[in-house]
């Protein structure tokens, strides 16, 4: 079968988007002539745009009036008349989804509900990296092995941005952290964000607090708190000001990304920012964590860890200690004994 039209699906997380960029990329390298498309929820549809690997990129409002979002999606679907379709995305929705577009070649995971209805599918792999999970996918088509740098694309109106938004600290030595995500279990606890960020600035660092809307207020609190111990503090708060392409290229500048396991994390990595991510509920072995030589991981090893692929609302056994046993000071130390 020729393959001249091809279908990638990840409508999970931003996180999970970022990921599958070197898949995308790989694809494109086996079949250079192929228009590539990319579906993927509209709050991810951003971090895709600038891609040369990419002709379109599809937004899936999944859980907006299920059934009928479903049926205009398989509609437009077969109206593109896709020749294969590889699917890192494992839910029953997806994989009926992608049998009624009528694709003939559909690669996925052998799990969730109704995995039967994919032509080719593979055991979903343990103690790897999400990445290579994905590119494992590929075997059904290659033999070849595909580096696993993940990729962004900001314009350069993004990077002027950027530019204009850190010219206050252009000469001084920027640190990123977000200290974000949507499941309140993965954060660690704010004050423990605002010593570390406190003793970064005694130490002359210029700080850059990232994070969408929904973590402003974070960031104004560890605001605060550097300028109440420091008053000669720099420190760029960026929360809901910037788009993720922007927030890409002010990382970019940025010589150092802390924070937890979150997007924040898988966009250091793609703009080749050194990362140090604080894990707590989740563990790397479910495959999310950073993966450059200069990165780094925090954790406590406890029984209890992991205690979900993705954290929760609340601690399951009441105590977070996964989180309340790894100091500030361990960080700090971390960082400037580093540079």
């Amino acid at each position: 079968m020729a393959i001249t039209k091809i279908l990638v699906v990840q409508t999970a997380f931003i996180g999970d988007v970022i990921l599958i960029t070197p898949l995308v990329k790989a694809l494109k390298q086996l079949y250079p002539t192929a228009k590539l498309d990319v579906m993927v929820v509209p709050g991810a549809a951003k971090l895709l745009e600038n891609n040369p690997h990419i002709r379109e990129v599809i937004p899936f409002a999944k859980r907006k009036n299920g059934f009928i979002t479903m049926l205009k999606m398989m509609r437009l679907l077969r109206s593109k008349a896709y020749n294969l379709v590889v699917s890192p995305h494992s839910s029953g929705r997806t994989h009926l989804l992608l049998w009624l577009s009528g694709i003939p070649m559909r690669i996925g995971f052998d799990r969730s509900i109704l995995p039967e209805l994919l032509t080719h599918k593979i055991k979903h792999p343990d103690n790897m990296h999400k990445i290579n999970k994905n590119l494992l996918l590929l075997r059904f088509l290659s033999p070849t092995e595909f580096p696993m740098q993940t990729e962004l694309f900001p314009s350069r109106e993004d990077i002027n941005t950027a530019a204009k938004l850190l010219k206050c600290a252009e000469n001084s030595k920027l640190i990123a952290i977000a200290p974000g995500s949507i499941w309140a279990t993965k954060c660690w606890p704010l004050e423990y964000f605002n010593e570390l960020a406190a003793g970064l600035a005694e130490h002359g660092y210029a700080l850059v607090l990232i994070g969408a809307e929904a973590d402003k207020a974070k960031c104004d609190v560890v605001e605060q708190a550097v300028m109440q111990s420091a008053n000669t503090a720099n420190v760029i708060n960026l929360a809901g000001k910037t788009n993720l392409l922007e927030s890409a290229a002010v990382i970019a500048r940025c010589e150092l990304m802390i924070c937890n396991d979150s997007g924040a994390l898988h966009i250091a990595n793609a703009m080749q920012t050194r990362v140090f991510a604080i894990f707590g509920p989740t563990a790397q072995r479910i495959g999310y964590y950073p993966y450059r030589s200069e990165d780094r991981v925090f954790e406590v090893e406890l029984d209890c860890r992991p205690c979900g692929s993705h954290g929760g609302n609340k601690c399951p056994l009441g105590h977070h200690n996964c989180m309340q046993q790894l100091s500030a000071n361990t960080i700090l130390t971390a960082i400037i004994g580093k540079d």
